[in-house]
């Protein structure tokens, strides 16, 4: 399996898919650190679930020292930065939604709990269930998200972030309608 450029520095299109990314191909290119959550997603068991559990620990770590305008920008300008580093790096992987990418789980799931806090803690990991199972099952919004935009390039790369988003909002409707 290769995980690394060629001499030339590029990334060969000919090469077989990193299915199991390493720490190596971690720290080969910075997207590859962003998308990849600081090597939250390399497990290979559920990489989208320890990439959840790791944005949940940042988050409970950064919301007494971050407000809300704070949170805004992380999410707003990390969306962006994840959108090129989702592209960049499901290319150098050769896969369209590698599962390993986990910066959209991360994203989406601090939107989760930006919008849902103050919250205790089973408040959080209800919204942790309810964000990872639809983020697993992949029905209505996340569907078609994730039908729609699949594929390389800027497009697919939006698309790895929008079925994530897709559902943040299904838990946050189940959350609001739940408090109400």
């Amino acid at each position: 399996m290769v995980d690394s450029p060629d001499p030339s520095g590029r990334w060969a299109a000919s090469a077989a898919p990193v299915i199991r990314p390493t720490w190596a191909f971690l720290f080969a290119h910075p997207a590859h650190f962003i998308a990849l959550g600081a090597g939250s997603g390399l497990p290979r068991f559920a990489p989208g679930t320890a990439g959840t559990l790791w944005a949940w620990v940042v988050f409970v770590l950064l919301q007494p020292r971050l407000p809300d305008l704070g949170w805004a920008l992380l999410i707003g300008v990390g969306t962006l930065v994840g959108w090129w580093a989702s592209t960049v790096t499901a290319q150098h992987m050769r896969i369209a939604d590698s599962g390993h990418i986990v910066v959209d789980e991360i994203l989406a799931f601090w939107l989760v709990l930006w919008l849902v806090s103050p919250t205790s803690f089973w408040g959080q990991l209800y919204a942790f269930v309810l964000f990872r199972l639809f983020d697993a099952v992949k029905i209505g919004p996340m569907a078609w998200a994730d039908q729609r935009f699949k594929g390389f390039g800027p497009r697919g790369g939006f698309g790895i972030l929008l079925d994530d988003f897709a559902a943040a909002g299904c838990t946050l409707l189940v959350i609001a309608a739940w408090r109400f």
